[in-house]
């Protein structure tokens, strides 16, 4: 992790230079006493991390931040001696807020939470890729060489955060939850970022029908409609699997079924 540290106090800085110099994955890259000389140091450097003081002359923590767009803020870590500012520290996104003199146990605790921030980014950013690789009908090889063509496939993360890739035939079902979407798979499920409109369309190329606001099926899953005496009607599928079907969609489902 690239670091800068942004503090008037001469021996503030020195104390948190010795102690990051303690962390093998930790290279400080900047040292600045005030907030201007730190915009340009942010600037040039491009630092991972900046350890921020509130309150320093000519431009203080907060407006060091306002003066960044947003696309350009590393990750913030305020350190001072006043914890009064913790609210608006945490309302600007920081990740942290350490109290002065700083602790190295605590500092300790503030890495590892910057380290999972990292990772995180670092798995969002390859999720991006292939995601955008596989929309453009390519997903990205070994060593950044394109592989075969991926369009029959959705790039979705798993628990453990890895990236896989799922085979579209594969999939039995799919419900909406709430901002994602859930991916059934026989008794395997994943989540995907995705509205069903746009999912909808993806998919119908390959053989997918939306039967509910909430649901689309693989027509190939699908076994029989069924119309209850209460008027309800049902999509049975292959595994035994009963869905609500809008009467929206019925004769559209009708419709593809018929031509398969």
């Amino acid at each position: 992790m690239r670091v800068v540290i942004v503090d008037d106090e001469s021996l503030a800085r020195e104390r948190l230079v010795r102690l990051l110099s303690r962390a093998p994955d930790v290279e400080v890259v900047g040292e600045c006493a005030d907030g201007r000389k730190a915009l340009d140091a942010i600037r040039d450097s491009r630092p991972d991390v900046v350890f921020l003081d509130v309150q320093m002359p000519r431009m203080d923590g907060f407006a060091l931040l306002d003066a960044l767009p947003a696309g350009e803020r590393p990750i913030i870590v305020f350190v001072t001696a006043f914890d009064e500012h913790a609210v608006r520290a945490f309302d600007a996104h920081a990740l942290d807020y350490v109290l002065k003199p700083v602790d190295e146990e605590r500092l300790h605790h503030t890495l590892a939470r910057l380290r999972a921030r990292r990772g995180e980014q670092r798995a969002a950013a390859r999720y991006h890729a292939i995601a955008q690789a596989v929309q453009e009908g390519e997903a990205p090889g070994p060593r950044g060489v394109a592989s075969s063509p991926a369009g029959d496939r959705l790039a979705v993360r798993n628990d453990g955060g890895r990236i896989i890739m799922v085979r579209i035939g594969s999939i039995d079902w799919i419900e909406a939850r709430r901002n994602y979407v859930r991916l059934h798979l026989g008794t395997e499920w994943h989540l995907l970022r995705e509205t069903m409109g746009r999912l909808e369309r993806r998919l119908e190329p390959h053989g997918f029908a939306r039967i509910h606001r909430s649901t689309i099926v693989n027509l190939d899953r699908v076994a029989e409609i069924q119309s209850r005496d209460t008027g309800e009607l049902l999509v049975v599928l292959t595994n035994g699997l009963r869905l609500s079907l809008s009467r929206w969609f019925r004769e559209r489902l009708e419709v593809r079924l018929a031509g398969r």
